[in-house]
């Protein structure tokens, strides 16, 4: 398959995630921006979108790595192989769900952290000020939530951090698909 092919799979990788989460959130009134964790959506015996919310952290998964180790490699080898971890993990906080307690945090820390490490090796590799940017945001959203600087639910900033490397992964993809 062309490589143009390839990068489509990244931009529908974002799409498929923030498309199931708008509809999960969307079909949840009693979520909350204020007091909820977007893993709450997913949460198999409590949530009723359930099924809408994991499959499309799956699905995304799914896609994320086969962009990753198709287009996204030849464009950045050695990101590529965090890319491919970051979505391996991404599968994993919808496979262990709130259900599994403990396990779903360490999976979901690990995601995150998995994202940070993403742009800062995308930061050293491609030499991109985007990567630099995307890390402060994610990082800087973080501390900011764990220093109480403001105060939400963790949904906050898992959507920014999540956002700021969206951002850099589908410019990437973009810039694939259009040959530059």
């Amino acid at each position: 398959m062309d490589e143009r092919v390839y990068a489509l799979f990244g931009i529908a990788a974002f799409l498929v995630a923030y498309i199931s989460i708008g509809v999960a959130i969307a079909l949840s009134p009693w979520f909350s921006w204020q007091k909820n964790a977007l893993s709450d959506l997913g949460h198999s015996t409590r949530s009723e979108v359930a099924p809408v919310f994991n499959l499309g952290l799956l699905l995304a998964g799914s896609l994320l790595t086969v962009y990753a180790v198709t287009a996204f490699r030849k464009h950045a080898r050695y990101t590529s192989l965090s890319v491919a971890v970051s979505a391996f993990l991404l599968q994993s906080v919808a496979t262990f769900d709130e259900v599994y307690g403990f396990l779903h945090f360490a999976v979901s820390v690990l995601f995150f952290t998995s994202l940070g490490v993403t742009s800062i090796l995308y930061a050293v590799e491609r030499k991109s000020l985007l990567a630099v940017i995307a890390f402060t945001i994610g990082i800087g959203s973080w501390l900011l939530y764990g220093l109480g600087i403001y105060r939400t639910g963790i949904a906050v900033p898992e959507t920014i951090s999540s956002l700021a490397i969206v951002a850099l992964l589908a410019s990437s993809a973009i810039k694939i698909y259009i040959g530059k």
